[in-house]
């Protein structure tokens, strides 16, 4: 069992952010604190909304109370998700150094939660730059998709060549972070992981299925697997049966599909020098 704090959104209704990284975490063992960085009844693309930022002196007020109680030293991991202001991301920031004088030495783990194409950043451009800047810096573990890896190193991610070559550089201005792109450019019909690591290139693949019958939410799943120490391959294996069992339905079927998407295989992994003629394309 591991003891994971994470910072993020949260909805009343649905799996998004801490409500789709909980149960998943929970499900597997882990013990979990959440420090929410919005509270929404669900998720903005439903018809109805009803919520608000959680304002971070709010946030640091409950980081001072966890660490009055003795609790933050106790953690093992922190999982930072989405973060809607420069003063959401400051707080994560310092909530790294907190852990730290607090005697943990936790492994950082950021979700980079930015944007995505085509439509692009979806948080406030001050908020992207603070987390390029000031968090991605810290990370042990960083998954972004493609978008926001193109993004966090400003550099174009077309093709498969391109963002090793990006995530490489990203690796570089950080402390030799593990790097898991998520929705790698692959051949038509496919979707899975680029993973860099100091052994090298890794690409992992799954079947690409309809967006439009997909749930919000794999984003944090993938996330929070990661966070829970499950090796890339079997995360992904787990996060393609979720979603396997979760096409049409309006949320992700977490606890209804706990049985299957907790067995499923791993997906092999495939060194990217080997990897089969076409596929960098």
């Amino acid at each position: 069992m591991s003891r994971i704090l994470i910072l993020s959104s949260w909805v009343a209704h649905g799996h998004v952010g801490l409500s789709a990284a909980v149960p998943v975490l929970q499900g597997l063992g882990h013990s979990v604190t959440q420090l929410p960085t919005v509270q929404l009844s669900n998720h903005p693309g439903w018809p109805h909304v009803a919520g608000r930022q959680v304002p971070p002196p709010e946030i640091d007020a409950m980081i001072g109370a966890l660490e009055a109680n003795g609790w933050l030293g106790q953690c093992d991991t922190l999982l930072t998700g989405y973060l809607p202001s420069p003063g959401h991301v400051t707080i994560a920031a310092d909530l790294v150094a907190r852990l730290r004088a607090a005697g943990a030495d936790p492994r950082v783990v950021v979700d980079p939660v930015l944007g995505d194409a085509p439509k692009g950043l979806y948080v406030d451009a001050g908020a992207a730059a603070a987390l390029r800047d000031g968090l991605v810096p810290l990370a042990d573990v960083l998954t972004p998709n493609a978008f926001e890896l193109g993004w966090l190193s400003g550099t174009a991610c077309g093709t498969l060549e391109n963002v090793r070559a990006t995530a490489e550089t990203l690796r570089g201005r950080t402390r030799g972070a593990e790097i898991l792109v998520t929705s790698p450019p692959l051949a038509p019909g496919a979707t899975g992981i680029l993973a860099l690591t100091a052994a090298g290139a890794e690409v992992l693949r799954a079947p690409l299925q309809d967006a439009g019958r997909v749930p919000n939410g794999p984003g944090d799943v993938f996330s929070a697997l990661i966070a829970g120490g499950v090796p890339p391959g079997a995360a992904l294996g787990q996060l393609g049966a979720l979603v396997a069992a979760s096409l049409g339905a309006p949320h992700l079927r977490i606890a209804e599909a706990a049985s299957s998407w907790r067995a499923a295989p791993p997906v092999a992994a495939e060194p990217i020098d080997r990897a089969p003629p076409g596929a960098l394309r």
